[in-house]
């Protein structure tokens, strides 16, 4: 089937596009269905009734179950590549998710139209359809706006509004499309570091598939002898956006925070009530802080994502924790009084700074990391009784 479908849109991509051709960009719109759905999507669709052909040029293509996929996504080496569908079957996929599917007509002269088919054609060969894929700066909303951008006859000219407006940082913007999820909004704050509370650029909007639609609609093509006309001449809505009840989650991570905080403080109240100290609970706390810690410098020195270092989070979080384990564990208080003096170091910098760093931190990381300033304080202070 694959191979029949290949042949066929190799066939139809031979000779130029008809008169009656049309290339549209098609939104589609964010869902709560995964977590790579709750930013929407977007595709080029190339229309020729004249030779039968609709075609939905779609840069959002990847194996989940591929080999090596996870790490290769921590570590900022995910391949996308360009998939070719026939619109009614991309247009049925999202219908039955209940994600809205815009297209906006995109206001083209025959040539701009050829050369937006003929680049799209060569794209989707296979030697050329595998790309690195990057989610601020290269990903399936921007590489149509490239496209176009390259192919028009002049230039494609944006609204961005006024040059005083305030413009959001990354981590806002992120962090709204997910507000549905806040165990995703936790985890991207644990692994995304000061970069993304950097104000987002004007033209770096378009990363976002529901911005760049919005993008389009304000923008004209600007012709190298000034002549400017609209960049969009027609919007349709293709598919209703259908608004699935979001369930509130109560067990939210700033609650589990504060319950995780609790539960070490009542055990270090029953401690101190009974005069003794036991080693068990700071052998958990700083097990799960090491290994959490572990990802997070991973993420932070290892992957090439541009977002994820400095990161800020490795104050409290860290493999070091790791080495604090064994000190309590294998080589005696000595070396533990150490690593409990040098952790409540880092944590009083990241409790005192936290207003002047260059990152926003999630709430459910302060009980987080007062679990292990609680913890590292009673150790010296018991030792000491």
């Amino acid at each position: 089937m694959l191979l029949l479908f290949a042949a066929a849109f190799s066939c139809q991509a031979q000779g130029l596009l008809s008169d009656s051709a049309r290339v549209s960009l098609l939104t589609c719109a964010p869902s709560d269905e995964a977590v790579f759905t709750v930013y929407g999507h977007a595709a080029l669709r190339v229309v020729d009734p004249v030779r039968k052909m609709d075609w939905v040029f779609n840069y959002g293509i990847f194996d989940f179950n591929g080999p090596g996929f996870v790490y290769r996504f921590a570590k900022g080496e995910t391949d996308y590549r360009l998939g070719v569908n026939r619109f009614d079957d991309f247009l049925a996929e999202y219908e039955l998710r209940g994600s809205g599917v815009t297209e906006q007509v995109l206001n083209l002269t025959p040539a701009e139209r050829q050369r937006v088919w003929e680049a799209l054609y060569v794209n989707a060969q296979p030697e050329n359809a595998v790309y690195r894929y990057n989610f601020f700066f290269d990903n399936c909303a921007t590489r149509p706006a490239a496209i176009i951008e390259k192919c028009v006859n002049g230039k494609v000219v944006y609204d961005y509004g006024r040059p005083d407006e305030k413009r959001p940082t990354f981590r806002q913007l992120i962090n709204y499309y997910m507000r549905h999820q806040p165990w995703a909004i936790f985890g991207t704050e644990l692994a995304l570091g000061s970069p993304c509370d950097r104000t987002v650029r004007p033209h770096e909007l378009l990363f976002l598939p529901p911005r760049l639609a919005a993008a389009f609609a304000k923008a004209l093509i600007r012709t190298p002898g000034g002549e400017e006309r609209p960049l969009v001449s027609a919007t349709r809505q293709l598919a209703p956006d259908i608004q699935m009840e979001v369930t509130p989650t109560f067990f939210t991570p700033l609650l589990c925070g504060w319950i995780f905080f609790a539960l070490f403080a009542a055990l270090t109240f029953w401690e101190w009530r009974r005069k003794r100290h036991r080693r068990w609970p700071d052998i958990l706390l700083f097990t799960l802080g090491g290994l959490a810690g572990c990802v997070v410098f991973f993420l932070a020195f290892i992957s090439t994502h541009p977002a994820t270092w400095p990161n800020w989070v490795l104050l409290w979080l860290h493999p070091l924790h790791l080495v604090g384990l064994l000190c309590m564990a294998v080589a005696g208080w000595r070396a533990a009084r150490i690593y409990h003096v040098f952790n409540l170091c880092l944590l009083a910098v990241f409790f005192l700074g936290w207003p002047f760093l260059p990152q926003t931190f999630n709430p459910a990381f302060f009980p987080l990391a007062a679990s292990f300033a609680l913890r590292s304080a009673w150790s010296l202070a018991a030792r000491r009784k």
